[in-house]
């Protein structure tokens, strides 16, 4: 029997939503065992003089606990 748990984490982009999730799920691999999957819980966009320079996204990513 497996047991997953859930961390919610934060990334960001100055190019995209997409390469904000990639970087975060990249991050949360190099520092989790077993990462399975992960839900984007919230997007942002920071806006300066009417350009989108950072997009962030909170995500929640599920892994596998040692046995």
């Amino acid at each position: 029997m497996s047991i997953a748990r859930i961390t919610e984490i934060s990334a960001t982009s100055p190019e995209s939503f997409e390469h904000a999730v990639r970087n975060g799920v990249e991050r949360a691999s190099k520092s989790l065992r077993n990462v399975k999957g992960a839900w984007v819980k919230e997007q942002e966009v920071v806006v300066e003089n009417g350009q989108a320079t950072e997009f962030k996204v909170i995500l929640k990513v599920t892994f596998i606990l040692d046995d």
